[in-house]
């Protein structure tokens, strides 16, 4: 059975690159470990409360890329008699620590801290190390952002799908979170500099404490949405419509299956997907061809969809058998 005209039915979540994410979590770890500590230094000499904002997101941005690191190395243990289904999963378990990380280390204290500021003032130091602090800051956050962006389009440009639907669907969390959170670091890099400048020319702390309650809700929205996504995948994600459609297609078209009466599909991991189907065989099929046409089924779709890692197939009368040895209808 041939694809819809212009319809691309590829699971876009899939990603097979479990070593490139971990180098590209490794880059943005080792940048932020030493963003941190000069933003840090810099924020206390020239105390300004939006460069200790900063240092606090770069910390947090640390603590989220140990997580993530151990989110890969956990998640990619194989298969055993206790978890028959893999490790996959837990990788959205860390990973959604990571984005509680960046919620409680970035986000709270930012707000907490532009709060203060607004409310008790500050006393502007020389912000000259903090300028030369941001611009060595926003070099490295670009080439850790570069490098968790070439590894996304890359991914998307396997799939061939567009990459802003990769990136929105992708269930690799931890490149996800890398590029959002270098994202959201360039631009907290640009909020500091303007909070600073601001107080440098008016000699007022109000531009500071503004920027720092600025970068905080920037860190906000960034935990909201990879908390969302790694909730989402915990819960239980299915393939996209599209893929799911082409499956049923795929069923139905092998020999001795008339018809596919329940389809469910699972998300477990960037390279990793289940599927299992309730199928109405002929009534005429014998034992073996049953099992053949399972064979040839589960054959057809890891050939078209390379994620599908487990394939179960239940053999389940149709709602004619069912009606003629009266039994009730499935719901």
């Amino acid at each position: 059975m041939a694809h819809p005209p212009g319809q691309d039915t590829r699971p876009a979540p899939a990603d097979t690159g479990g070593g490139a994410s971990t180098f590209t979590v490794i880059v943005a770890a080792l940048a932020n470990l030493g963003i941190a500590v000069a933003k840090a230094v810099a924020g206390l000499i020239s105390g300004s409360s939006a460069m200790l904002s900063e240092a606090a997101h770069s910390v947090a941005d640390t603590v989220t890329e140990v997580l993530l690191l151990t989110a890969l190395k956990r998640s990619g243990k194989p298969a055993d008699e206790d978890h028959p289904l893999g490790y996959g999963p837990e990788r959205y378990i860390w990973a959604l620590l990571a984005a509680v990380a960046t919620f409680v280390g970035g986000a709270v204290f930012s707000l907490y801290d532009g709060v203060r500021t607004l409310v008790r003032g500050e006393d502007l130091g020389d912000p000259l190390v903090s300028f030369l602090v941001l611009a060595v800051a926003f070099l490295l956050e670009g080439f850790s952002l570069r490098t968790g962006l070439r590894q996304a389009r890359g991914a998307a440009a396997r799939l061939r799908v567009p990459f802003r639907r990769y990136f929105r669907r992708t269930p690799d969390t931890a490149v996800k979170a890398v590029v959002m959170e270098d994202s959201a670091a360039l631009v907290g890099l640009l909020l500091a500099a303007g909070g600073l400048l601001g107080g440098r020319l008016t000699g007022s702390g109000v531009y500071d404490g503004v920027a720092s309650l600025c970068i905080g809700a920037l860190l906000l929205y960034v935990a909201w949405v990879l908390g969302r996504s790694n909730a989402e995948l915990l819960i239980g994600r299915p393939l996209p419509r599209a893929a799911r459609e082409r499956i049923r297609a795929l069923l139905v078209d092998v020999e001795h299956i008339e018809a596919v009466l329940e389809l469910t599909t699972l998300v477990q991991g960037p390279d990793a997907a289940l599927v299992a189907a309730k199928v109405d065989f002929r009534d005429v099929s014998s034992a073996a061809q049953i099992e053949w046409a399972c064979e040839r089924a589960e054959q057809r779709l890891r050939e078209e969809f390379p994620v599908i890692t487990r394939v179960y197939l239940d053999p389940t009368p149709g709602f004619a058998q069912r009606r003629a040895e009266g039994l009730r209808p499935r719901p």
